[in-house]
């Protein structure tokens, strides 16, 4: 049986167009595997602590020395991680806000940065610990970003995941939300992306 790992960050819930699209992708993937799992990992509703000396010292220290604190901490972390390893595919909403993304991903993000679990550094560079999969990031903004330079949202992205070992990456774009002219175009392009990349 499939699983699938839905991570949502939009602010506005069901209601924001990230989460929108997210939500069309997996009924049609629903579709195509019927006994598929969908987990949820909502980062507004839920939200991931924001780093701090508190918990990048839990994650540093030894299992075998950590306080409960800090072990709730890790086991917090370990859970994050553990989602991603499980999971066949990932589907991420990510919204652009104030030319970045939210800062619940980011909080996310970070738990799932560990040296020796996701990752480890080499005399070659970083290596990825974590299996590659496929990842469909649905990156929605209310400009027009891609490819002009002042896209800091997908390239941050694509550089975490690759990271961590995920480089089977698809991006579907939805641009110019908040463009009358081009709002319903750029939705529709987007839906059409997603019933080619379920076919």
């Amino acid at each position: 049986m499939a699983t699938l790992l839905h991570i949502k960050s939009s602010i506005f819930g069901d209601g924001g167009k990230s989460s929108q699209l997210a939500a069309d992708f997996i009924k049609k993937w629903q579709e195509t595997e019927p006994q598929g799992q969908v987990v949820t990992r909502d980062l507004i509703n839920n939200a991931t602590p924001h780093l701090d000396a508190d918990i990048v010292t839990a994650l540093m220290t030894a299992e075998a020395d950590r306080s409960t604190a800090q072990q709730e901490v890790a086991t917090h972390s370990d859970q994050l991680i553990n989602e991603i390893r499980q999971a066949d595919l990932i589907v991420i909403g990510v919204p652009m806000y104030n030319f970045g993304i939210p800062s619940q991903m980011k909080a996310y993000l970070d738990q799932l940065a560990r040296a020796g679990v996701t990752f480890k550094y080499t005399d070659k560079g970083p290596i990825g610990l974590l299996d590659d999969k496929p990842v469909y990031l649905f990156a929605t903004r209310g400009g027009l970003y891609r490819d002009s330079g002042a896209d800091f949202q997908i390239p941050f992205m694509t550089q975490f995941l690759n990271f961590i070992g995920l480089k089977d990456i698809d991006i579907i774009y939805a641009e110019g939300l908040n463009m009358e002219a081009m709002a319903d175009t750029s939705l529709a392009a987007a839906k059409q992306q997603i019933a080619n990349a379920i076919n």
